[in-house]
């Protein structure tokens, strides 16, 4: 009797905790996996649901025995049960066929071929387009206008007649045509038009500023990536070679926290473009990544981890690993912070991955603000002008509302705005404090100062000034990626490249204290590789923060600065002394200097030194480590590092890839994938699987 009495309180306490309500969390994707904003997650048979937010998280209380529907509009449902799981990720597949094309006009619904005005469209292609990230920015739907009474909710439409009696002003999938390529636009094949939206000469100037005057034609076509030329410019990069330690023992570079390449290449190879081998910049694709370095106990602001393993690509060769950490602060234990936002309202910043994303982004920063941090906002199209005085972090909400008023349009005079940006700044300043300039735009500086060269000059003058500088890029079709890099390393910054609100959260959320607060300025790296040992190295990326070996300990010459938390990672592959390889060509003998190799240090691989200033002092403190001649197993870490090195060289067509595969880079990242708290890694993975399809 006992015994059955105790199997019906398990089985009652079994049914219980059943029965219990717990959390489930996880994603919602599209088949190439982007995230997709706004999808319902309903328990089948109730009422109750939930959405994802812009990065498609959801999370959601649900029972053992719940069944879980997953929908988005143009998607086909999916049915999950619950059972013993915490975490369901679910991809849901297009169903383009349950779409029918629908035209939002006045306040009803037509069908396209009986409207003879101009009207807005929204087709099952361009919903699709437009949940993958692709190119189509769908402008007509993006600036203000009257909104739609009954119809389809969210689609807006524009009353205007379309009287167009001057050169018109076209914009075609999300990118403005130059005047001298309106014939070619004039002459696209009528079959490759998806829609059309015609704005009279008042409402385009208004809409789109002076350079609409003769009115605008905004043009959708089925491909929803249609491009003249492409704009965008990129610094040219020559690959580091391998270098004769007998003839160059020194290899001297600034460090590099920029994160802005990785973010870029992500953005092209999500819309399916082709990547330009400028565009790769190997040490911002590893830095993108943190690493699981120690944190400094010192009176130094970093701690230094080196380490040597087999090269993954090269059975002949040695992968050297040299890691900073920068020292964490907590958000409340930083400085007050005298922040100056520098906001591109020009018209080349209406595009909805421009000003609408910004302003969100931005939003995001002002949420981390405290009391005693004090925001100014300077903006700047054909002119500059204040939109906020310094304002308190306490006031949040007269913040963001003027963030949400900028609208875009005219011409783009970045040098004054700089100007305007960095005399308020300097104004304010807060000599115990954390004083900064943050500059968003796409870099299409074209009204006064607008040169690299004039640029460099500008920011190099105004660094004096102790005010820093953190430049952010968005958009695409005419990002200026060399301008923004040269403003954020003559400025005393970083630069960051924001695709994406998950970006912006990264940014701006989980590594706000390295964005705004900086530990450590003029970080500059040597190494003396020892040529009993080491016959060959080369410096992988870096190309652009390469420095003369003199200038390590000339205090004058800028290098780059590390933030609070942040990570730098380099990797160098070295050739072993006695290794035969292609990669070395033979060299005259020398007849006037003759090498002498010291062999006290015969089991010593290399000896690494640092260079750093305090923020606000001007006088370097140089720190060195020594490393053996040991090599070590490879972790998750270096498994992960060397695959996005790997893959960047791919990207670049790299002679020294040793003919590896895209399949290489996706087994040795997942050999690194580790615990991936945040899901970066396994993001890179998915996206080197992308690139494998395209």
């Amino acid at each position: 009797m006992k015994t059955l009495f105790n199997m019906f309180l398990i089985l009652v306490i079994s049914i219980q905790v059943q029965a219990q309500e717990r959390k489930i969390v996880g994603t919602v994707t599209d088949e190439s996996g982007l995230p997709l904003p706004g999808a319902s997650i309903m328990i089948k048979g109730t009422n109750k649901g939930t959405q994802t937010d812009f990065d498609g998280l959801y999370e959601i209380k649900a029972k053992d025995t719940d069944v879980l529907l997953f929908s988005f509009v143009g998607y086909v449902t999916e049915e999950r049960k619950v059972g013993k799981l915490y975490t369901i990720l679910v991809t849901l597949k297009a169903d383009v066929s349950k779409l029918e094309e629908v035209v939002v006009v006045g306040y009803g619904i037509k069908n396209r071929r009986s409207l003879t005005n101009s009207v807005a469209t929204l087709t099952a292609s361009q919903l699709k387009r437009q949940k993958r990230k692709a190119y189509h920015n769908q402008l007509a739907y993006q600036i203000q206008s009257v909104p739609v009474q009954g119809g389809l909710t969210g689609v807006q439409i524009v009353n205007s007649n379309t009287n167009l009696n001057k050169t018109p002003l076209y914009i075609v999938d999300g990118i403005p045509i130059k005047k001298e390529h309106n014939h070619i636009i004039e002459n696209l094949p009528i079959n490759d038009i998806d829609s059309e939206v015609k704005y009279d000469n008042a409402e385009a100037k208004k809409k789109f500023g002076k350079i609409a005057k003769g009115g605008c034609i905004v043009i959708t076509t089925h491909q929803g990536n249609y491009r003249i030329e492409n704009s965008e410019s990129y610094a040219a990069i020559i690959e580091n070679a391998f270098e004769r330690t007998l003839l160059a023992p020194l290899s001297t570079f600034s460090i590099d926290v920029d994160k802005a390449s990785y973010s870029n290449i992500r953005r092209m190879i999500n819309n399916g473009m082709t990547i330009d081998p400028d565009a790769v910049k190997i040490e911002e694709m590893i830095n993108y990544f943190n690493y699981n370095y120690s944190q400094p106990t010192g009176e130094h602001p970093f701690s230094i981890t080196t380490e040597v393993v087999k090269t993954p690509w090269h059975n002949k060769t040695k992968l050297v690993r040299i890691g900073l950490q920068g020292k964490t602060f907590l958000n409340e234990e930083l400085p007050a912070s005298n922040l100056t936002f520098l906001i591109d309202v020009s018209g080349s910043m209406a595009d909805q991955n421009k000003l609408p994303l910004l302003k969100q982004a931005f939003k995001l920063l002002v949420n981390q603000l405290r009391e005693k941090d004090k925001v100014s906002i300077v903006v700047y199209a054909g002119a500059a002008g204040v939109v906020l005085e310094p304002t308190s972090g306490k006031y949040k909400e007269k913040i963001v509302e003027t963030l949400d008023h900028l609208q875009s349009g005219g011409s783009t005079a970045g040098g004054a705005g700089i100007e305007l940006a960095y005399k308020l700044a300097e104004k304010n300043f807060n000599k115990n404090g954390n004083n900064r300039v943050i500059l968003a735009t796409d870099g299409d500086f074209n009204v006064g100062t607008s040169s690299d060269k004039a640029m460099e000059r500008l920011i190099e003058e105004k660094r004096k000034s102790g005010v820093f500088l953190s430049v952010l890029g968005f958009g695409y079709g005419n990002y200026k990626d060399s301008k923004l890099e040269i403003l954020a390393d003559k400025g005393n910054g970083n630069h960051a490249y924001i695709d994406n609100m998950q970006e912006a959260q990264k940014v701006f959320g989980k590594e706000f204290g390295g964005t705004l607060f900086t530990i450590a300025k003029d970080v500059k790296i040597q190494i003396e590789f020892n040529p009993n040992k080491v016959q060959a190295y080369r410096l992988i990326g870096y190309e652009n923060r390469l420095l003369n070996d003199e200038d390590f300990i000339d205090d004058t010459k800028d290098a780059g600065e590390l933030g609070s938390g942040h990570t730098v990672t380099a990797l160098y592959e070295v050739i072993p002394v006695g290794v035969k390889s292609d990669y070395l060509k033979d060299v005259s003998d020398l007849k006037y200097t003759k090498s002498q190799i010291d062999s006290n240090f015969s089991n010593e691989l290399f000896t690494v030194k640092f260079r750093y200033k305090k923020p606000s002092e001007d006088k370097s403190i140089e720190m060195f480590h020594i490393q053996k001649d040991e090599i070590t197993l490879s972790h998750s870490d270096l498994n992960f590092a060397s695959a996005v090195a790997l893959f960047g060289m791919q990207l670049r067509q790299s002679k020294y890839c040793n003919d590896t595969t895209i399949d290489d880079v996706i087994a040795l990242a997942n050999m690194g994938r580790g615990k991936d708290k945040d899901g970066y890694r396994a993001e890179f993975i998915r996206l080197v699987q992308s690139y494998q399809n395209l």
